[in-house]
C-alpha cells in the first residue's frame, strides 16, 4: 500500500453572497473530490487546537501526525530549517515579511506580491547594511524572508500580528509590543530609508507596483529540541513538494525527504502538473508523499474569489486526477489545513473538511466535497492530528 496526502492549503471557508451564498469548495468544479466524497470517508478534522494560531504551523504539523502543542516549534525556527539557517541557543528566528505601509494602514502583507527574484535583490542589499553582531538576515521565498537576532530571548514573548491579519487595515496598534520591542522597531525604521531609495522600488513604482516600504517581523521561534523522525514514528518512508518555506522545513525538522521539482510555486503560477507528477513519481522509492500547494491560500489573503475557485480547481483538475490514475495500490488524503476565509483575508481556525479515499476506505454517505457535506457526515476527527492514524490505518 503507498500513501498520499493532498493540501490545499486554505481552499475552505465561508459562504458568500456573490457566489448565491455558496463557499469557494461549493461553487468550484471539483468532480474528482467529489468522487472521492461518494467513494471513501468524508468528515471534519479540528487541526487547530483550541489557543494557538490559526496557521498553517499547527494544522499542518497536525495533518503529517504530530500534536502542534507536544511538538511545538515556532514557526520562525521551522521555515529557518528550511533556508539551512543553523540556530544556536541564543538566537531567536522571526519571520520578516517585505511589506507596504501607506498612510497608516497595511496596504500589502506581500510587498505587491514581489517576485522572489525582485525580493533577493532587496533582502540581500538590506543584510549588508544591517547584518551586524545582533541581527542576520536572510532572503526567502517571494514576500517571506528569516530575521536571526543573537542574545534577545525576550522577543519570544512579545505581542507580535502577522501582517496578512491586517490587509487593508490601520497598522498603528499591531506593531511588535512588549518589553524588548524597541530593538525590533528601530531595526525596522533603519530599514526603512534603504528600502525607500532602492532603485528595485523606483522601477516598480514606474511599472505601476507597490513599492517595499517596510520589513515587519513577527512567529518567533528557538531552535527545536528535535521531533522524531516520521519513520521512527510511523514506521513509514516519505517526501513532501510544496512552494513554500514552511512545508519544506516542517519536512527537514520531521525527517521527510524534500522534493525539488522545478515549477513549484506559492501562486498561481504554480506548475500543478509537474507537482503532481513529481510527488507521484517519489512513491517509487517511499511509502507516502505529501502534495502541498499553497495557491488557494494566497488568493484568499488577496481577497480574490475568482482566483481562490481557479486554485481549488486547478488542484482538483491537474493534481487529483493524476492521483486517482496512480497504478496500484494507493490510499489517499485530501483536505485544506485551515480555512482562509475571503471576507477576512486571515485564517480561522475551524474544523475543515478532510476526504479518505482508496483502499480498505468505505463510504459514510457523502455526496459532495465541502465544508457542509463534510458536517452533515457528523465524523469528527479532534485531535487533527488523528486524520493521520486513519490514513495508516490497516
Amino acid at each position: 500500500m503507498k500513501y498520499c496526502i493532498v493540501i490545499l492549503d486554505g481552499a475552505a471557508g465561508w459562504p458568500l453572497p456573490e457566489l448565491g451564498g455558496r463557499t469557494c469548495l461549493q461553487y468550484a468544479a471539483i468532480p474528482n473530490l467529489d468522487r472521492m466524497a461518494r467513494g471513501g470517508m468524508l468528515g471534519l478534522a479540528h487541526t487547530v487546537p483550541e489557543g494557538m494560531e490559526p496557521s498553517s504551523a499547527a494544522a499542518c504539523t497536525s495533518i503529517i501526525g504530530y500534536d502542534p502543542v507536544a511538538d511545538y516549534i515556532g514557526r520562525g525556527a521551522i521555515e529557518a530549517a528550511s533556508m539551512g539557517i543553523k540556530l544556536a541557543d541564543d538566537e531567536v528566528a522571526l519571520r520578516l515579511n517585505t511589506v507596504t505601509l501607506l498612510a497608516g494602514v497595511m496596504s500589502s502583507y506581500a510587498g505587491g506580491h514581489i517576485s522572489t527574484e525582485e525580493s533577493t535583490v532587496i533582502v540581500t542589499d538590506l543584510a549588508r547594511e544591517l547584518d551586524d553582531d545582533v541581527f542576520r538576515l536572510y532572503p526567502g521565498v517571494a514576500y517571506r524572508h528569516i530575521l536571526v537576532v543573537k542574545g534577545h530571548p525576550e522577543l519570544l514573548d512579545l505581542a507580535y500580528t502577522p501582517p496578512h491579519d491586517i490587509s487593508d487595515k490601520p497598522f498603528g496598534e499591531h506593531l511588535p509590543a512588549g518589553k524588548g520591542s524597541e530593538l525590533l522597531l528601530e531595526y525596522m525604521e533603519r530599514a526603512r530609508p534603504i528600502l525607500a531609495a532602492h532603485p528595485l522600488n523606483a522601477a516598480r513604482i514606474a511599472a505601476d507596483k507597490l513599492p517595499v516600504t517596510d520589513m515587519w517581523p513577527f512567529w518567533p521561534g528557538v531552535a527545536p529540541g528535535g521531533m522524531v523522525s516520521f519513520s521512527d514514528r510511523r514506521g513509514h518512508s516519505a517526501a513532501m513538494t510544496s512552494g513554500v518555506d514552511l512545508l519544506n522545513g516542517l519536512s527537514v525538522l520531521a525527517g521527510i525527504d524534500r522534493l525539488e521539482l522545478a515549477g513549484v510555486s506559492d501562486g498561481p503560477d504554480n506548475d500543478y502538473v509537474a507537482q503532481a507528477e513529481g510527488g507521484l513519481a517519489a512513491l517509487a522509492d517511499h511509502d507516502l508523499v505529501v502534495i502541498h500547494v499553497e495557491s488557494p491560500d494566497e488568493a484568499g489573503h488577496a481577497g480574490d474569489i475568482e482566483a481562490k475557485v481557479a486554485a481549488i480547481e486547478a488542484i482538483d483538475r491537474e493534481v487529483l486526477t493524476r492521483v486517482l490514475a496512480y497504478q496500484g495500490a494507493l490510499r489517499v488524503l485530501a483536505m485544506p489545513d485551515h480555512p482562509t476565509p475571503i471576507a477576512l483575508k486571515t485564517h480561522v481556525g475551524e474544523p475543515v473538511p478532510f476526504v479518505l479515499y482508496g483502499p480498505g476506505i468505505s463510504p459514510n454517505g457523502a455526496t459532495t466535497y465541502d465544508e457542509l457535506s463534510a458536517s452533515s457526515t457528523e465524523k469528527i476527527v479532534d485531535p487533527g492530528y488523528g486524520v493521520m492514524e486513519l490514513l495508516l490505518a490497516r
